[in-house]
């Protein structure tokens, strides 16, 4: 989810550099089988528990319970399998599943307990959410909720039906068949009444074409998704939506850990909160190491850390082209030398030390020196920037500009190992390096501040 949120984030900043009306949206899939499944367990096993009774931050706490359903149906699934009952029955005979999809009747129903219970359980969920994404410097101008959009999804099924584009089978399933396309057949609609995710998906697409009348509308989903968008974008176009032609999945690759894919419904998932203290404190442990920190207040080290380890983590996540899958690797990141944020950082930091010792007003300067190879290479450099942002934002992919400002960096640290500014061979020469090291500084700050990365004026 970082992936997903860091690449939607620095995507919407990219096109608004080029001059594009951009507007950040999310989408909370608040209902529907998944959510029943943690309802289910906390009645089963919660004792009336809640996050502030257990001291836990409320999306981990309601998480927590969609961890323990699964636990309970695999036991459930293998008792019934070893009374004698095959497997594929028995994951649809198992008390709790049964139980789960009857509250999903009932929650489409608008049964009271069962809609007092999902409020509270997803109250719990977003006061987490707000917390972590106001952490990470995430923001949206709107969010969608699919107890919303899926009842707008239901109605155009009914559309469609009445249009002859999805058609019932017997059991009262509601379908479109899409095999002339080269595609499946795709459910719309299950055989109790109660919508899937394309259900609300069609209900999101238009509810955002009547909102905005975006001439594009990028989804930001992992690549196991792309077979639905796919489907989403024909099942539009069929039913004539408006919303059709400006549907673009951004697919991206799953993030790994050394240790292999993250998993929810095992438990195995590596949490983005716990990611981000993991991170914050390498970066404590890294800073601390060498050594430079002996006159910042503890304020302005705790601030310093969270930079650098956000910074850490968001740099990495963004580096890589969208479309591969990618091993995420948090000793890696923290790398003051390498492919890294905190090494952009520090180059930041560094010309802004430079330019404090050296005095930041330099006068603007007549290009009829010779310019030495490596000013020259720094200069051409710094000119390449608008058009990365454009390539950036034509490609919708972050790390044209990850490899670019890490790049800039480079040809900067390089050039002022061989190249004096405070002790330039003339004032010219030193007026002329003065401007570029302040352009160099400028253009990191507004590279990284599109990717949602802050640099320091120290480090």
């Amino acid at each position: 989810h970082l992936r997903n949120n860091f690449l939607g984030w620095s995507i919407a900043e990219i096109l608004k550099t080029n001059g594009y009306d951009v507007v950040k949206t999310c989408i909370v899939n608040d209902r529907g089988v998944h959510i029943c499944k943690s309802m289910i367990a906390w009645q089963l096993f919660a004792n009336g528990a809640t996050p502030a009774s257990t001291g836990q931050k409320g999306d981990h706490f309601v998480g927590d319970y969609y961890v323990k359903f699964n636990d309970e149906y695999k036991k459930q699934v293998e008792a019934l399998v070893s009374g004698g009952m095959d497997k594929e029955q028995a994951e649809k005979e198992a008390p709790i599943m049964k139980a789960t999809q009857q509250m999903l009747i009932d929650w489409e129903a608008g049964k009271p307990e069962v809609m007092e219970l999902w409020r509270t359980m997803n109250s719990w969920v977003y006061a987490g959410f707000d917390a972590t994404y106001q952490r990470i410097g995430s923001d949206f101008q709107k969010t969608y909720y699919e107890s919303d959009t899926y009842l707008l999804g239901k109605d155009l099924v009914e559309t469609g039906l009445a249009k002859g584009v999805f058609y019932a089978k017997p059991d009262g399933s509601v379908w479109i068949d899409l095999t002339a396309d080269g595609l499946d057949e795709k459910l719309v609609r299950r055989k109790d009444g109660t919508s899937v995710y394309m259900t609300q998906d069609i209900g999101l697409a238009e509810l955002k074409q009547k909102e905005f009348n975006a001439r594009q509308s990028i989804y930001v989903v992992g690549d196991e998704q792309n077979y639905h968008f796919k489907v989403l974008k024909l099942i539009c176009q069929k039913l004539q939506l408006p919303s059709a032609d400006g549907i673009y999945h951004l697919s991206y690759g799953m993030v790994e850990l050394p240790t292999g894919k993250m998993k929810s419904r095992e438990g195995t998932v590596v949490d983005a909160d716990d990611l981000v203290d993991t991170m914050i404190a390498i970066a404590r442990q890294k800073t601390e190491e060498l050594g430079k920190v002996k006159d910042f207040t503890e304020s302005e080290l705790e601030n310093l850390y969270n930079m650098i380890g956000l910074g850490a983590l968001k740099f990495f996540l963004l580096r890589v082209d969208p479309k591969k899958k990618m091993i995420f690797n948090p000793e890696e990141s923290i790398d003051f030398h390498g492919f890294t944020g905190p090494f952009i950082q520090y180059t930041h930091a560094r010309i802004r030390s430079i330019l404090r010792k050296t005095g930041t007003d330099a006068a603007a300067v007549q290009l009829n020196q010779s310019l030495l190879p490596l000013e020259k290479g720094l200069l051409m450099q710094l000119e390449q920037f608008p058009g990365v942002l454009e390539e950036a934002a034509r490609e919708h992919d972050p790390s044209k500009l990850a490899i670019y400002v890490f790049n800039l960096a480079k040809t900067f640290n390089s050039f002022y190992t061989e190249h004096s500014i405070a002790n330039a061979e003339s004032e010219e020469k030193k007026q002329l390096r003065l401007q570029l090291a302040g352009l160099t500084a400028g253009v990191l700050k507004k590279g990284m501040a599109t990717m949602g990365i802050q640099v320091p004026e120290r480090m």
